[in-house]
């Protein structure tokens, strides 16, 4: 893509963070983004599926937005755009049904090329049961440079990222705001830690508060940058089920920890033992599993 193009691309996501399959579906009807600017605000409307009201919005602010430098003043945040055409956008979100167009990155981008990426995920109200997991799973993975996904939530997400810096490890962040709007606010000094020497990324520029929608559309970047998924704690009617169905669409391990069986929050997770999850208890087994089946460490 070149310099001018990614500019357009860039603010037409500012204005309109569409998902790659509208833009795909944009393109083919305008030929090329650099029509954008003349196209009418129906024929805008019926391209993308919205309301004229909104059209006309986009088209404005897009032409606004063509006369800023984007690039400098994401730079001064600190934040790298990462368009579906950039080197550093990981080549499996391509498998996801609806990919991302553009994400944004703070932190180190050279983890999204790191091969060996584990999620760990759970309840946002995890218990101890979920920490005590973790310092068992938590370390074999360090050991062997595996990355620690999760998506900065509050309970088990927290404690997955808190875990793997504390063993030494990597972790990355997927957020479902913008950088300007960590969520949840207890979060944020965590969230300052990995952006120095970690990564966070999100699909939202930065203005976008966190919307309650925004989340499940999270959670299949977790899974999509992801080789498996671990599973600590969840109840039945959890947001972590929603991930797991994103990595059991694309064939990837779900690992579980076993729960106590009069735990509103092992509902979840025996749930999904007796669907085929694997059981564990230590990262080990992790490492061994992918070894067996799959010639990974």
């Amino acid at each position: 893509m070149t310099e001018q193009g990614n500019h357009q691309l860039l603010a037409l996501h500012y204005v309109y963070p569409l998902t790659l399959k509208a833009y795909k579906r944009l393109i083919q009807s305008l030929d090329s983004l650099e029509n954008l600017s003349t196209t009418s605000p129906t024929r805008l409307a019926n391209i993308l599926q919205i309301s004229l009201n909104k059209s006309e919005n986009i088209l404005r602010e897009y032409v606004k937005m063509l006369q800023v430098n984007l690039l400098e003043a994401y730079s001064s945040q600190s934040i790298v755009p990462i368009s579906f055409k950039n080197k550093w956008y990981p080549k499996e979100l391509f498998e996801l049904i609806d990919p991302p167009t553009v994400f944004y990155a703070k932190g180190d981008v050279s983890l999204l090329t790191r091969t060996n990426k584990i999620a760990v995920i759970g309840a946002r109200n995890a218990t101890n049961y979920s920490s005590m997991a973790l310092d068992f799973i938590i370390p074999p993975l360090v050991e062997k440079d595996y990355v620690i996904v999760s998506g900065l939530a509050k309970g088990a997400d927290s404690i997955a990222h808190s875990a793997a810096i504390r063993y030494g490890g990597k972790t990355i962040g997927v957020l479902g705001s913008g950088f300007f709007h960590i969520y949840p606010k207890e979060n944020r000094s965590l969230a300052l830690e990995m952006e120095k020497s970690h990564l966070l990324i999100t699909e939202y520029p930065p203005y976008v508060e966190p919307r309650k929608w925004q989340f499940p559309m999270r959670n299949r970047i977790i899974s999509g940058i992801s080789e498996a998924v671990v599973v600590t704690e969840a109840a039945l009617s959890s947001g972590t089920l929603i991930t797991t169905d994103h990595a059991l669409d694309h064939g990837k391990d779900i690992f579980v920890v076993p729960g106590p069986i009069n735990s509103e929050l092992s509902k979840g997770t025996n749930l999904l033992l007796k669907e085929g999850a694997i059981p564990i208890w230590n990262g080990y087994q992790i490492i061994e599993e992918r070894k067996m089946f799959l010639g990974k460490y």
